[in-house]
């Protein structure tokens, strides 16, 4: 039996593989420090929880729901977008999927065909470029260098717009380095937008960890609300990740196409977890604004602490929960330092290149962990650093 060749386009993301190998580590006595997986280490406030306890338990919510979502999560995130990206839509403009993810997917399968660009940050989600292939579509990087502070060079970005060019993927506050596009950046993208007569996918999930500033939502600026697709979901602004719960505001011309795309494939979201992320909404805000308070003390610890050690240097990000430091100055790749780091350290975090080739030279490490645990890091990755440089040895499994 054989695959179908379109296999063969399709990524992955490796924080689950480098998760995976950690536990297999840790499995043989080993003690490891998890930096890899992008995941919020705090528990879903209890309000939410016991909103979708309630619509389970005792509303029976466990029915199939509209396609796009619940009418009153819709009209909730209405109100929501407005509130907090000043975005005005309606709620047959909003698509509620399970995780975000769908809505890049859905973007790519409805509006790229076979040959078409799409310009994407990288390093970058894998998944942009992954997707973008796997429709047929022809990924094209746009570099974020260290030197601009990992931000999009919105004229070299404009330099990559061909005649091909179908979209541009956006991401601020930015998974891997934590960087954010300055209001000029996002003014410039949606003139190259108009101009060329592209669309944007605004990837917004971490939009409430900006720790500077207030975001931007380009879908706000003339002309762009019908051309932008913007996703958000729950996972990190509300320590939601395994709820599976993700949205997308989509222009009027593209909504029904999205509709028949969720049809086609998932049918709909979970019904009772819906229900919980109306309490997100709408509920306290409290323990979201108290885990966005410890993410930006957190931050100053582990980037402090990286640039204490010889050797690393870490840029300050300003966003999202991720350091994004470079180990170039070992003479090793990206893969190599990760490696010997979890295998020598215990300490597992992602190489740079997991997240596309200008990721070399980087490691990205999630400081959604304790502030003991990532002191206790930082003291195990100095050590074994300076083993590294007294012996050469690199460890690995």
């Amino acid at each position: 039996m054989k695959l179908a060749s379109r296999m063969g386009l399709i990524g992955t993301e490796t924080a689950f593989e480098a998760a995976a190998r950690a536990r297999a580590l840790e499995a043989t006595g080993r003690d490891v420090i998890h930096l890899e997986l992008g995941e919020p280490d705090f528990d879903t406030p209890a309000h939410i929880s016991d909103a979708a306890s309630r619509a389970l338990l005792d509303d029976k919510m466990t029915h199939y729901t509209a396609a796009t979502g619940i009418a009153p999560l819709k009209a909730a995130l209405v109100a929501d977008v407005k509130r907090w990206k000043g975005i005005d839509t309606t709620p047959e403009q909003v698509v509620v999927t399970p995780g975000a993810k769908p809505i890049m997917f859905y973007a790519m399968l409805a509006l790229i065909n076979e040959g078409e660009e799409v310009i994407y940050p990288n390093p970058g989600f894998p998944i942009y470029e992954s997707m973008a292939r796997y429709v047929g579509g022809t990924p094209v990087a746009a570099p974020l260098r260290e030197a601009n502070d990992f931000r999009m060079d919105v004229a070299e970005v404009e330099s990559l717009v061909t005649d091909k060019t179908r979209m541009i993927v956006t991401n601020s506050p930015h998974n891997p380095t934590g960087s954010i596009l300055t209001d000029e950046d996002v003014r410039e993208i949606a003139r190259i937008a108009t101009e060329r007569d592209l669309v944007v996918l605004a990837d917004e999930i971490y939009g409430r960890l900006q720790y500077e500033g207030e975001p931007l939502s380009i879908a706000t600026l003339p002309g762009m609300a019908e051309r932008t697709i913007t996703l958000d979901g729950f996972s990190k602004t509300f320590a939601m990740t395994g709820w599976r719960l993700g949205y997308g505001i989509v222009p009027e011309w593209l909504a029904p196409s999205f509709s028949r795309l969720v049809i086609n494939s998932v049918s709909c979201t979970n019904a009772f977890t819906q229900v919980g992320a109306i309490a997100a909404l709408t509920g306290p805000q409290d323990a979201a604004q108290a885990m966005r308070t410890e993410f930006i003390a957190r931050r100053s610890l582990i980037v402090e602490g990286l640039n204490a050690i010889p050797g690393v240097t870490c840029v300050m990000p300003h966003g999202a929960f991720y350091a994004f430091p470079n180990f170039s100055s070992f003479g090793r790749t990206s893969n190599q330092i990760a490696d010997h780091l979890l295998y020598d350290a215990g300490v597992c975090g992602l190489s740079g290149t997991a997240f596309g080739q200008y990721g070399e030279g980087h490691l990205r490490f999630s400081y959604a962990n304790s502030r003991e645990k990532l002191s206790a890091a930082l003291e195990r990755i100095a050590d074994s650093l300076a083993k590294l440089e007294r012996t050469g040895q690199l460890v690995s499994a």
